[in-house]
């Protein structure tokens, strides 16, 4: 083995983490983790321009400055053999021909901004492109995600006609990233089959966004080499070798070789912000109803791999410890909820919660939803409400598993990952005890950083395969959470009750309205304030 090093690149949802790998010992040798300088952009831009409802965005020069910084703090005078990199999806941005994105030239239009994963107003785009319809959303239950690219194109060409005709390119913010260390713009299959819908026979839908296929181009298998770092991205963070750049991967789809998780029928369930579960298998079936969508080679050569997810997971926990803090910092707060909810026996506490506090993915796909707490009393207390919250999380889980099992897909393994999973026992047992499978949790730090490595080390060649990879460079164990039987009965019927009220028309037309009341409010507000400032 070579003495030289891989750095493994996660670009998350409020930060970005980074990995250094000796290739000689297999180990991480250093981590780093920055914030970036925005942040996620919910309600105003910081050029102090107002953003309406659901909206969620970036700016693409945030995730330029965290790479310096982590490039050079673990890379300089280093011999780097290769860098993978992953980020959320879909997270896209309109950027000029050189890649410059339109940010820097328009920075008081929210359209010229990364439109993050979580930007849920793109929601009615994707419903109007649904009605449509047409076979490129076969592997998708016939149904487009407000989520995803197309959706979010679409938008982009409506609300803001001029930011649409100086973008040369609409690009995931992966990708993107991609392009600005190597030079080239080298795209992601991974991204593109499962947030532009793309397939290897037919290409991009280039009938559903009018332009959108002229700012797209054609995507390269994970474990590709994009190119190396260029000379500019040495000198300033002082990276020596061949630094060979793999290509972009989805965050919840990189960690899956750092876990030892090219298991057939396993499902990986990355718990972080929100929740993104990738199931693997060599006997593919047609797409569950519910399900988000599938895709061939384009997570893991060699399977197919079928997407769910719950659009917030920790973000609800974050939530309610900040809404409701124990204790002058938000650790202290997590660990006197996480203890005093611990003693709370389930079903006593009358409480059920449904886990849609940023939309729902599966089985309705429809960001507009919201979340539902039902059986408060005088009685109730926090902990009681945080471990609602907790078992609400977990009957989304279920829900995604049940879902998988319908469409005969059933889970025979469940990993879970990520710093919550790791962090945070309570939540891995009510997961265990609600879905009555046995919970592995990979003994392995920054694990979604340490995938992103293993696509550089394939990328380049240091390891002949996904394989050898994890092998070398994954986790060695894992930690079991095995189910309490004597709790599942509790947990089956609460379960049951869940399933009914999600599955109640007249309370998701509720949701949706009173979201539509929200945005016209806001929009008469709005005028007003024009109307106030013209006179």
């Amino acid at each position: 083995m070579t003495d030289g090093y891989l750095i493994g690149l996660d670009f998350g949802t409020e930060s970005a983490r980074g990995v250094l790998i000796s290739i000689a010992s297999g180990r991480q040798e250093r981590s780093l983790v920055c914030r970036y300088k925005h942040g996620v952009m919910t309600s105003r831009l910081a050029s102090g321009t107002d953003l309406p409802p659901a909206y969620a965005l970036q700016d693409a020069d945030d995730y330029l400055s965290v790479a310096e910084t982590i490039l050079r703090e673990l890379g300089s005078g280093r011999r780097i053999e290769a860098i993978g990199l992953d980020s959320t999806a879909s997270s896209p941005l309109p950027a000029l021909a050189d890649g410059t994105p339109l940010s820097r030239i328009a920075p008081s239009d929210p359209h010229a901004y990364v439109k993050l994963w979580k930007h849920a107003a793109a929601q009615s785009y994707a419903e109007a492109i649904n009605q449509r319809g047409g076979a490129y959303l076969a592997n998708f239950g016939n149904r487009l995600s407000g989520e995803w690219l197309l959706a979010k194109a679409a938008q982009l060409r409506a609300e803001a006609p001029g930011i649409w005709e100086r973008a040369d390119r609409f690009i995931e913010a992966g990708d993107w990233i991609v392009w600005q260390l190597t030079g080239h713009e080298v795209r992601s299959l991974n991204m593109a089959a499962y947030k532009a819908q793309y397939l290897p026979a037919t290409g991009y839908p280039e009938h559903v966004v009018p332009g959108l296929a002229d700012r797209l181009s054609a995507p390269h298998q994970v474990g590709t080499a994009a190119g190396e770092l260029t000379a500019d991205w040495r000198r300033r963070t002082g990276i020596a070798g061949p630094a060979v750049v793999a290509v972009a991967a989805i965050d919840s789809h990189a960690v899956v070789p750092a876990v030892k998780a090219g298991r057939s029928r396993t499902l990986i369930g990355a718990l972080g912000t929100s929740a993104a579960y990738l199931y693997l298998t060599n006997h593919p079936q047609p797409l569950p109803r519910g399900l988000e969508g599938a895709a061939e080679d384009a997570a893991l050569p060699g399977f197919w791999g079928y997407e769910a997810g719950q659009p917030a997971f920790g973000d609800i926990l974050a939530w309610f410890a900040r809404t409701f803090p124990l204790a002058a910092d938000e650790g202290s707060t997590f660990d006197l909820y996480n203890s005093a909810a611990a003693v709370i026996r389930p079903g006593s506490t009358q409480l059920l919660a449904v886990d849609w506090w940023s939309g729902n993915r599966v089985p309705f796909a429809d960001a507009s939803l919201s979340g539902i707490l039902i059986g408060l009393n005088l009685a109730t207390t926090g902990a009681a409400i945080y471990r609602a919250l907790i078992e609400g999380l977990c009957f989304g889980a279920r829900t995604v598993i049940d879902v998988l099992a319908a469409g005969n897909l059933p889970t025979e393994h469940l990993i879970a990952t990520s710093g919550l999973a790791q962090r945070t026992p309570l939540v891995v047992q009510t997961l265990a005890d609600v879905t009555g499978l046995t919970v592995e949790v990979p003994s392995i730090a920054n694990a979604t950083s340490v995938g992103a490595a293993i696509h550089g080390a394939v990328a380049a060649g240091v390891v002949n395969d996904f394989a050898t990879g994890q092998k070398r460079f994954g986790a060695m164990s894992s930690e079991s959470y095995m189910p309490n039987t004597e709790v599942r009965p509790i947990y089956d019927e609460i379960y049951g009750r869940y399933r009914a009220i999600t599955a109640e028309d007249e309370i998701r037309n509720t949701m949706r309205s009173l979201k539509e009341i929200a945005v016209r409010t806001y929009a008469g507000e709005r005028a007003g304030t024009l109307e106030q400032t013209a006179t």
